[in-house]
């Protein structure tokens, strides 16, 4: 649908987005690829934000995104798919990889 609008929080500090990454992944220099966060409302991020990171809060910005985006997103930052947050404050999140 194209009338549809994504919303993901991205640093104020990088601009890096935020990022959900695999358990056990081993530390390096070079984190692992993970799957980047997508709200389908703009209260719904700003809701886990101040819910999981209400000290870090004001650090990040949300960011809208338009579906026919989301492809050249994922290629250019190499994020293994998408982190669909169904619900902010559990979170309840279910994983896409593309």
């Amino acid at each position: 649908m194209l009338s549809e609008i994504y919303y993901l929080i991205r640093s104020r500090q990088d601009g890096s987005y935020l990022v959900a990454r695999p358990q056990g992944a081993a530390p390096t220099d070079q984190p692992a690829p993970g799957f980047i966060l997508i709200f389908s409302d703009h209260a719904d991020a700003l809701s886990y934000l101040n819910t999981h990171a209400a000290d870090l809060a004001h650090q990040f910005a949300v960011e809208s995104l338009l579906p026919t985006q989301l492809n050249g997103l994922l290629k250019r930052w190499g994020f293994k798919g998408i982190g669909l947050v169904e619900d902010p404050l559990l979170p309840r999140v279910s994983f896409h990889s593309r």
